[in-house]
């Protein structure tokens, strides 16, 4: 997809309102700037009242009031949400949860995403769609469904089970063999007895724990693909895009199903009712945006960016005054080109009564509607500039998520949590303004200086292959606590840790240490930039370097002074194992060696926290994003002179930025 605009928006669900209120919100919308609306994911039984009659009628009316104002539309197919006609043509249409508890009707997504009538009912209403849309000019676009990702424990899912089982396994003795099933007297003698891993059955076989994960990931990437051949045959035209989660959603292998979309979407979602936090961690949210980009290795639209406080049972602490403006612009920073803000307006009826969108319950304009007017009106000025600009990156974060799902499967510690580890890493080079790419162990390596792989506990050959190979070649491999433990079969490997990667690691694991919150304790580095003493939690490496050079030791406990992080020589490159886990001050230290060793230096030399700094390139023109996330105007250094975007002046030396504000730079000689 070759996008040639920045599109601006919202979501937008004509069907809440009435008809005579249509043209006054498309009036609006393009008083704000709005170019693009998101439609119909939530609206079955409005699009098929009753089984086999379909009415698109309003939906042509609506997108009529739309394309009037220049106002074009994304399409959902609305299969999030079946209508109770539907629904109650059989139980087995609800999905099972891991408790064994099947749902009822009344929420969203409660279907059973392997089942066939499902399917058959998702294939009727999806063509239809897409027929009757197919020529309309005013439709660039689809989003399947909505927020995939609930697993399913059902009868239905246990026999699909069992066939993805015989696929990847082939036989009975394969499987027995990979997953270790002598233990406990758990050998299948037929395929017809392999459970699903509910948690009524306490803690399964970690190998069918992980593959029931895999399975399910993979039934919806299928249950997609369904929805997506359908269009592709009638609307060849349309681009195709599916609303994710962000970094932080762990049900799904985000890398596998966005592979048949041809953009990724998301949503974006800084302050929520079930968090009440009055204050917002923007790196959060910054590892989302990369995530999002990596996983195509482009840019990325956010399908539903937040617009007031969201809210289900209570009510959400709201945007303030300069955050959905600033929310926005950290988006772009990362790689968006479209920003569609949830929701338009707020729901007086439904779960979502207390989900503010743009406007008010009342639908009068107010701070929120000029805020986004503001950048609307801003994006029609600078959007050509931006559309199609790229991230450069030389550092990856690599992430797996079969590694997540065997982590959901064993936590190894109940301090230890994957997601908060790689958070944690990542947050380290966001404070010092290098930006990032979070890419998967399958990714290609070979224009990244240095691959950060945290807590890489399902190795596969392949993949240490591959970072082998970018070590080899002059490339810095840092690795992290409880690498190379398991293979894909979720077995223990018969190896000294770190497994597959010892060699080029040049270190072996003497022993592993769980530690409970009362025997955290210190490691120390003797660096000649490093000279310092950094808390070491959760877990410890006691390592024995056979090639590495150790640059840290432990200082508690019975293994005082034993090796803790080292630094190994391969071919051309260096590959450093950091053996224990730390605080901020410890991994912004760790950062700041590794870019040192790779000589890579911060987008600006600026020190203030809550400043987040990154970059665009459009072509060779330089975009510099400067946010203030700080109550207080900050001032921020530069290395040459820019001319801002959004005023035309020209600024030198430093600049202060005001609280919540953003300035978008580019070098004056372009």
């Amino acid at each position: 997809m070759k996008q040639t605009k920045f599109y601006f928006g919202a979501d937008y669900y004509p069907e809440h309102w009435l008809e005579e209120r249509w043209p006054m919100d498309a009036k609006m919308m393009a008083e704000a700037g709005f170019n693009v609306v998101r439609l119909a994911e939530f609206a079955w039984s409005k699009l098929e009242p009753e089984d086999g009659i379909y009415e698109f009628d309003w939906l042509d009316r609506a997108i009529e009031c739309l394309v009037n104002r220049g106002i074009q539309v994304v399409l959902g197919t609305p299969t999030a949400s079946a209508p109770p006609w539907l629904m109650v043509k059989q139980k087995e249409l609800f999905l099972v949860d891991q408790n064994g508890a099947r749902q009822t009707y009344g929420l969203r997504r409660e279907y059973c995403p392997s089942n066939p009538l499902y399917h058959q009912y998702t294939n009727l209403i999806v063509t239809k769609m897409a027929d009757h849309y197919q020529n309309n000019p005013a439709v660039i676009g689809w989003q399947i469904d909505n927020e995939f990702g609930d697993r399913c424990y059902c009868e239905i899912c246990r026999g699909k089970f069992h066939d993805w089982l015989k696929n990847r396994y082939q036989t009975l003795e394969n499987l027995n063999e990979k997953w270790g099933t002598i233990f406990w007297s758990h050998v299948y003698t037929d395929w017809s007895q392999i459970p699903v891993p509910l948690t009524t059955g306490r803690s399964p076989n970690p190998g069918l724990g992980l593959d029931y994960r895999r399975f399910m990931s993979d039934t919806y990437r299928d249950y997609q693909k369904l929805q997506i051949d359908i269009i592709r045959k009638f609307c060849p035209r349309h681009f195709i895009t599916h609303n994710l989660m962000g970094f932080g959603y762990n049900q799904l292998d985000y890398y596998d199903n966005s592979a048949d979309l041809d953009v990724v979407s998301w949503d974006n979602y800084m302050r929520m009712q079930w968090e009440m936090q009055a204050e917002v961690n923007p790196a959060r949210a910054a590892l989302s945006h990369d995530t999002m980009r990596g996983l195509k290795k482009q840019n990325f639209w956010v399908m539903e960016q937040q617009s007031g406080g969201g809210g289900w049972e209570c009510v959400a602490v709201p945007p303030k005054p300069g955050e959905l403006r600033l929310w926005t612009y950290q988006s772009i920073a990362h790689g968006a080109d479209a920003i569609v803000y949830f929701r338009w307006r707020t729901c007086r009826t439904g779960t979502e009564q207390f989900w503010y969108g743009i406007l008010d319950h009342h639908g009068i304009p107010g701070r929120r509607y000029t805020e986004t007017a503001q950048v609307g009106m801003e994006l029609q000025k600078i959007g050509e500039v931006i559309v199609g600009s790229q991230i450069r990156t030389s550092i990856a974060i690599m992430q797996s998520y079969d590694t997540r799902f065997a982590f959901q499967v064993q936590p190894n510690n109940p301090r230890f949590g994957y997601e908060k580890h790689i958070q944690d890493i990542y947050r380290g080079f966001y404070n010092h303004h290098i930006p990032v790419d979070v890419i998967s162990e399958k990714d290609a390596l070979t224009s990244y200086m240095v691959v950060v792989v945290p807590a890489m506990y399902i190795l596969t050959k392949e993949t240490t292959e591959r970072l082998e190979k970018f070590a080899a070649s002059g490339g810095i491999v840092v690795f992290t606590p409880r690498t190379g433990v398991k293979d894909e079969s979720n077995t223990i490997v018969d190896l000294k840790l770190p497994g597959l990667v010892a060699k080029i690691a040049g270190v072996e694991v003497e022993e592993c240490i769980s530690m409970p919150p009362d025997m955290d304790g210190k490691v120390r580095f003797g660096l000649p930039n490093l000279e310092a003493e950094f808390p070491a939690t959760v877990w410890a490496d006691v390592l024995k370097p056979t090639t590495a050079k150790v640059v840290a030791w432990y200082a508690t406990d019975y293994y005082t002074d034993q090796p803790a992080v080292t630094i190994n020589p391969f071919q051309a490159g260096s590959v450093i194992y950091i053996g224990t886990m730390g605080d901020a001050d410890f991994y912004d230290s760790i950062t700041k060696w590794i870019c040192d060793l790779a000589k890579i230096k911060p987008l600006l030399p600026c020190s203030s926290p809550g400043i987040e700094i990154n970059e665009r390139w459009q072509g060779d023109q330089r975009l510099l994003f400067i946010l203030n996330h700080n109550k207080a105007p900050q001032k921020v250094p530069l290395d040459e002179s820019f001319r801002d975007l959004l005023s035309g002046k020209i600024i030198k030396g430093h600049i202060e930025i005001d609280p919540l504000q953003v300035m978008i730079l580019t070098d004056i000689k372009k």
